[in-house]
Order: C-alpha cells, then sequence, then structure tokens
C-alpha cells in the first residue's frame, strides 16, 4: 500500500501489525457502520406507518438477540484491546540489546546524538535490522518525535525523558515529523531517516565523531565542573559513588527507593534537591537552565560508562526518579552543566 498517502511503506519490525490492527479496527467499523446504516433504511421503508390510522405491532423483544448484540460487540472490543495492549507494549519496551540515540527536539529542528560521538541536525543516519533506542527530549516547547515509514512516534517533553525504539527492516530513506503543534513554523520541522546496510553504516561511523565519543566528552565535562572531587569510586566522597550503579535502586533520605536509569540521572544533575540519597547531605546545586542538552546527555553517558555490565533499556519508560546528592564547592563550575 506504499502508494497511497495514507500508508507510507511500512520498513520497521512491527510496522505490519500496526497496520493490520488498523485496517481490522476500520473493517470492523466500516462493517457495522454499513449494516446499521443499511437495517435503517430497509427497516425504515418495510415498517413504514401505510396510512394515518395504522398503529404499529406491540413488540416483546428477544433475550437472544439482546444477549447477542450485547456479547458480540464486547467480544470484538476486548479483542481489539488485547491486540492493542500487546502492540503498545512491545512499542514502548525495547529489548536489553539496543543501540541508542539522543533526540533533541528544538524549534524548529531535530538534533540527534549517537553515542559513538556523531551529531546530526535533521537527519538520522541508522543501521538495518538493529533495535534502535531514541530517548527524546525538548529545549523548548512540547514536540513529537515521528517516524512514519517505522509506525512510531513519541513526545519531546521538555524537562525529562521520553524513549521509543524501532528496527528498521528496509535500507533506505524515510520522513521524520514533528506531530505535535509546536508554533508557528511546525510544518517545517521535518527530517530524514537514513536506514544502511551494517558494512555502509559502519563506514559512516568511521567518518564523524572527530570530538571523541559522548562518553569521553562527558567525562572531560565531568572533570572540568570538579564532580570528580566528590563523587569518589570509594564511596568516601561528599557524593555517592557513580560506579556500577546503573540499573540498581538506590534509598532515598526520606523514605523509599528509586531506580538509577537515565532520568534519574537526568533529574539528579538538574534538580538535585528533588530526592537526596540516603546517607548523603543535600549539598548539590541544581543545573537546571544552566547546562546544554548536550552536555547532559554527555554526562549522562559518562556515568553509564562506569557500569559497563548494565543495561537501562526498560527503565529509561519512566520519568526521572530521583537524585544524587552531593556538590562541588563552587557553584558556579556548573554554569556549563
Amino acid at each position: 500500500m506504499g502508494g497511497i498517502p495514507l500508508f507510507p511503506e511500512a520498513a520497521s519490525s512491527f510496522a505490519s501489525e500496526v497496520d493490520a490492527l488498523y485496517l481490522f479496527i476500520v473493517a470492523v467499523s466500516a462493517f457495522f457502520t454499513v449494516a446499521v446504516s443499511v437495517a435503517v433504511v430497509v427497516f425504515g421503508i418495510k415498517y413504514r406507518r401505510k396510512h394515518a390510522e395504522e398503529v404499529g405491532a406491540h413488540i416483546e423483544g428477544s433475550l437472544p438477540l439482546e444477549l447477542a448484540w450485547s456479547i458480540i460487540p464486547t467480544i470484538i472490543s476486548m479483542v481489539m484491546f488485547g491486540w492493542g495492549a500487546k502492540l503498545f507494549y512491545e512499542m514502548r519496551v525495547p529489548p536489553d540489546e539496543t543501540l541508542q540515540i539522543y533526540a533533541v527536539g528544538k524549534q524548529w529542528m531535530w538534533k540527534f546524538q549517537h553515542t559513538g560521538g556523531q551529531r546530526e541536525i535533521n537527519e538520522l543516519h541508522v543501521p538495518m535490522g538493529r533495535p534502535i533506542k531514541v530517548l527524546v527530549t525538548s529545549e523548548d516547547v512540547l514536540h513529537d518525535l515521528y517516524f512514519p515509514a517505522f509506525r512510531t512516534k513519541i513526545d519531546a517533553i521538555p524537562g525529562r525523558y521520553s524513549q521509543l525504539w524501532f528496527t528498521a527492516t528496509k535500507a533506505g530513506r524515510y520522513r521524520i515529523f514533528c506531530a505535535e503543534y509546536c508554533g508557528t513554523k511546525h510544518s517545517g520541522m521535518i527530517g530524514s531517516v537514513v536506514v544502511m546496510e551494517p558494512p555502509q553504516y559502519q563506514a559512516w561511523l568511521a567518518g564523524g565523531g572527530t570530538e571523541g565519543t559522548m562518553a569521553e566528552r562527558g567525562a572531560k565535562l565531568f572533570n572540568d565542573l570538579a564532580c570528580n572531587t566528590c563523587h569518589l569510586d570509594s564511596g568516601q566522597g561528599r557524593g555517592p559513588s557513580l560506579k556500577d550503579i546503573i540499573g540498581k535502586p538506590v534509598e532515598l533520605a526520606g523514605g523509599g527507593t528509586a531506580l538509577v536509569d537515565e532520568g534519574y540521572l537526568r533529574e539528579s544533575i538538574l534538580n538535585s534537591q528533588a530526592k537526596v540519597v540516603k546517607g548523603f547531605a543535600p549539598l548539590m546545586p541544581t543545573f537546571q537552565g544552566l547546562i546544554s542538552e548536550e552536555g547532559l546527555a554527555a554526562l549522562i553517558e559518562h556515568i553509564k560508562s562506569l557500569s559497563p555490565q548494565a543495561t537501562t533499556s526498560a527503565p529509561a519508560l519512566v520519568p526521572a526518579a530521583a537524585t544524587i546528592s552531593s556538590t562541588p564547592d563552587a557553584p558556579a563550575q556548573g554554569a556549563q552543566r
């Protein structure tokens, strides 16, 4: 159905199932629309009043008929619900092993960062046949990252991460849209995703990332801001150790626990007083508005690199949950964080 504008080419692992569910719902809706409309016309003609004094026959009703039109639509609606819930879960929970990319929406562009250090604007290169997880946020207003050919989209929300994932199944160039009205030039906030064969993608990777990987840039920023003076690997600093913390729960000073994922790290840096780790004083300053999204993502990747055996694919689905409590002596050093 690639020639029909309402059906762009299906180029992801779950695109065909999304289309099948959509067509099933349309077919069921069309069937009952036609059936009810035809019944109304036929009964209207067949049982119309023949003369002014005619009185309609008394109808007692039919229990089997009433049960049928209650049970059958219920079964059909539950099939839709079950099918949709299964597909929604598959589309929102990525596999453990994914290639991670950071995306930032900004009026009026999409900015992408690969963990290898490559940066792109309004264009995204990905390999065919490999699961891709995109962590999405916004620098200004609400946007929505939409890949029509992959049948997936997610809101880009200021102040938090959301995520989507896909596995591209066909090489080629496909559209990227913003699917949330974000201002006067919303319609111009478009781009392209280029799906490449693995060898071509590796060749493309080799030609970028001259500033180092995201983790390397994050490590430099981590040291420049003197974060390493508080977050000691030994755990004896003014802040907790960041080594091997990804994917693990931490206890909070106010009670309860929080899972360490990208959202946790984001809130820890931007709003450090929100939830304080048990055993540490709330000394760390907040960096909201003082750090670019690119720098924030690099810091997160550096911290994640300290937990080489961990994965955060599933936890990243939820908003930021907790915070690391520590601080360098001079808050002004965090102006670029």
